[in-house]
């Protein structure tokens, strides 16, 4: 069975046709810098790969690219669209309706679309990928897996906001947690690496162009540092992280800011981008190494916020592991993890400031001799775990 996964992101694009149950991947891509004149398209297929730079304005204009190229006579691996037996959808919030994957049909679209305003900028892509991959697939069952599910398993101390109680059982207002099908697949793949009585307590930390961390116990997600929607906790491209709410009722009182120019603000315009004017880490380093002195300190603030949860999650957890990196910027990033594992020696997490250096796709370990605690470069692959659940509820 070939399954299409379409993993949409705030500003990305990236997919894999995967052959099932064999997990056999015929290729994968990824279009970055979706909203701009300079797009990065990548496209690999077995030894070979094609990148290039294009205008790709919105999401919709992306995913015709990408069909358009999977049925290239050179580069394509399918001759017909019908070849597509199922489509599988990362959807970023499913709130409390959905905790497990399911067949997607207009009631759940319904659902998906009621959930924009907690993941503004996630939701309304994600809905819009599968719209149009129900046009361009017409015959092909289409499956929506969610990034809240994994977080299931996070108890209510947890989970629960310090408001009146009517809110979480009428309005359905508490954390959810999100990114869970990155968090969920790389720490299954440390457990798997390094046996089940070494890694019973793990941190996960997703860093991309959208951020968080996970602490999980015995394979289960017990906190995550997002919450109602995909915008707390850690600096991320675009989104600010934690905030104090008093600045929020400033913002409105004082500035006369509406909700929807606050949102705007806190969403789109603040993270690395506000800090900075750049939202991609890649030119923050390489600006920073320059002597940018905002991109220095953006840099700094970044790290010190992932310590300061690393340190939250080791109490959660009393005690770690394993700590994991993962995502475009966890994976590839040096400057950040030896920033974000820095002055932790107390925590028995020591960095090896060489291995750290090395570059590859394989799981590999970073860490010192004298360090306690294992940090972990797991590649993520978000697109076989989405395969995994979208083969496995056809089946």
């Amino acid at each position: 069975m070939n399954i299409l996964v379409l993993n949409a992101g705030s500003s990305s694009l990236k997919y894999q046709v995967i052959k099932m149950p064999s997990e056999q991947v015929k290729c994968v891509g990824l279009i970055e810098r979706i909203g701009t004149n300079d797009a990065i398209f990548t496209h690999k297929k077995k030894a070979s790969s094609q990148t290039e730079k294009l205008a790709i304005l919105n999401h919709e204009v992306g995913l015709k690219k990408i069909v358009d190229t999977l049925l290239d006579v050179k580069l394509g691996v399918i001759t017909s669209v019908s070849e597509i037996e199922a489509v599988g959808h990362r959807v970023v919030h499913g709130g409390a309706k959905f905790s497990k994957t399911v067949v997607i049909n207009t009631t759940v679209k319904n659902e998906i679309r009621n959930l924009f305003d907690l993941a503004p900028l996630h939701n309304p892509v994600n809905l819009k990928g599968i719209e149009i991959a129900e046009i361009i697939f017409p015959e092909t069952l289409q499956v929506a897996v969610f990034d809240t599910a994994f977080h299931q398993t996070i108890p209510q101390k947890a989970y629960q906001y310090a408001i009146a109680k009517e809110y979480l059982n009428v309005h359905k207002i508490r954390s959810y947690g999100f990114h869970g099908t990155s968090h969920k697949y790389v720490s299954e793949k440390a457990i798997e690496y390094l046996g089940t009585a070494k890694a019973k307590k793990i941190i996960s930390i997703h860093l991309g162009n959208g951020c968080s961390m996970t602490a999980i116990e015995n394979g289960k997600s017990v906190e995550n540092s997002l919450g109602f929607g995909p915008m707390n906790g850690l600096i991320m491209g675009t989104r600010s992280g934690d905030i104090d709410q008093s600045v929020i009722f400033y913002l409105m009182k004082k500035m006369k800011k509406s909700a929807e120019d606050i949102s705007n603000l806190l969403q789109k315009e603040s993270g690395l981008l506000g800090l900075t004017g750049y939202s991609d880490l890649r030119e923050i380093s390489e600006q920073a190494s320059k002597g940018n002195e905002n991109c220095k300190m953006a840099l700094e603030l970044t790290a010190y916020r992932i310590q300061k949860y690393i340190g939250s999650y080791t109490a959660v957890l009393n005690g770690l592991d394993a700590l994991i990196f993962t995502a475009g910027i966890g994976e590839n990033s040096a400057i950040m993890r030896a920033l974000s594992c820095k002055d932790l020696d107390f925590l028995g997490i020591d960095l090896d400031l060489q291995k750290n250096e090395i570059r590859n796709d394989k799981i590999r370990e970073i860490q010192s001799k004298n360090s306690k605690v294992k940090i972990l470069i797991i590649p993520t692959n978000e697109e076989i775990e989405i395969a995994k659940q979208t083969f496995t509820l056809i089946k």
